[in-house]
């Protein structure tokens, strides 16, 4: 037997030299060592990339195991091979909506045998730009992008180069990237619709800049509600904090047209909106009815329990991360990307007038 099966057999292996000094971290050397095989073989197994016998591939595996080895990724990346990560941007994640996102994203990534770089870009679209710069510099083998502000968004194609690119939640004006949303303004003019139901004629909508796409197409979903039933709006957009919300929601309620119902357009300006709306001591929904677009985990509990247009969060993470390892495994780069649109629900509380006792939801 030779003398690295004898160290096989043994378990044993002598410390790996360089210059004279010890090397504390094993090096791929080693594992072909202990293996008994040549470095060649030992990449080949790593990467997958031509077939070793089942034999062989016990044998690496086991001398893996034992040295706890640890492929150097970068490197394999600068050889052409796969880094085994994925990139993913998002605007930021103090939003329930966004951290649900990622966890759908990395979940898929684990499935995958992925890690994943996290980082945000707080709706600074050049800030945006450096990050997937440096996404790029490490060799992701893709990137998934929740955009900063749709006009002014620099994430294209040229950008990536041969690098797959996903974007969800809101598209980028490049048509050969794939994008998964959901119905943003139809969901939004069903429930100002179920307001208008009610016999509410002053909605008012309380949302984040228009600037941003999911908030300018719910917007103009509570727009064409209103001007279906010969309404007129009453918006604010400026939801960007709670001493803002509050000015606004009381310059509202102190008005000469004080609304009886308010929608809002996400979750960050929903909380702001209902933490003013305490504050001042309206009650909902005889003083005002309520209504938000996106569910959280606290919705139901709120007194009372909040009517709501819930979107699949955890969905649009899931098939964004799906799209983008099909398209790494198939290695391609499509010239008109897809357009995927998922559906929302409207979840019935008691917030709007209802006087349901637990919710019902409307597909």
């Amino acid at each position: 037997m030779s003398e690295s099966k004898d160290h096989l057999a043994q378990g044993k292996i002598a410390p790996s030299r360089r210059n004279g000094r010890v090397s504390a971290k094993p090096t791929m050397s080693d594992v072909a060592r202990l293996a008994g095989v040549g470095t060649m073989t030992v990449s080949r197994f790593l990467s997958g990339s031509v077939a070793v016998s089942s034999e062989t591939a016990q044998r690496v595996q086991s001398a893996i195991n034992e040295l706890n080895y640890r492929p150097n990724e970068l490197a394999r990346a600068f050889r052409g091979q796969r880094s085994r990560t994925i990139g993913l941007i998002i605007p930021y994640l103090y939003d329930p909506f966004f951290a649900n996102c990622v966890h759908s994203v990395t979940t898929v990534a684990n499935e995958h045998g992925y890690s994943v770089i996290i980082t945000t870009s707080n709706e600074d679209t050049e800030k945006e730009f450096v990050e997937v710069e440096r996404m790029l510099e490490r060799h992701v083998d893709g990137v998934v992008a929740i955009p900063a502000r749709f006009n002014e968004s620099r994430i294209t194609r040229p950008l990536f180069g041969k690098t797959p690119v996903v974007v969800f939640d809101r598209p980028v004006a490049d048509p050969t990237l794939d994008a998964v949303t959901v119905q943003n303004t139809g969901g939004a003019r069903r429930i100002v619709e179920h307001l208008i139901e009610h016999g509410h004629k002053r909605i008012a909508f309380m949302g984040l800049s228009r600037s941003l796409f999911t908030i300018n197409a719910r917007f103009l979903g509570y727009r064409k509600a209103l001007q279906d039933a010969g309404l007129e709006e009453d918006a604010f957009f400026g939801c960007d904090s709670q001493e803002d919300t509050l000015r606004a929601v009381e310059s509202k309620l102190r008005g000469p047209k004080t609304p009886t119902a308010v929608f809002t357009s996400n979750t960050l300006a929903t909380r702001y909106v209902l933490t003013a709306l305490f504050t001042l001591g309206v009650k909902m929904p005889n003083d005002l009815a309520f209504a938000c677009f996106d569910d959280f985990d606290l919705a139901e509990f709120c007194s009372p329990p909040l009517t709501v247009v819930r979107q699949p969060a955890q969905e649009i993470g899931r098939v964004a991360a799906s799209l983008l390892f099909d398209r790494i495994a198939r290695g391609e780069i499509p010239k008109t990307g897809n357009r995927i649109v998922l559906p929302v629900e409207i979840v019935l509380r008691r917030s709007c007038g209802c006087k349901h006792r637990g919710s019902v939801v409307i597909h």
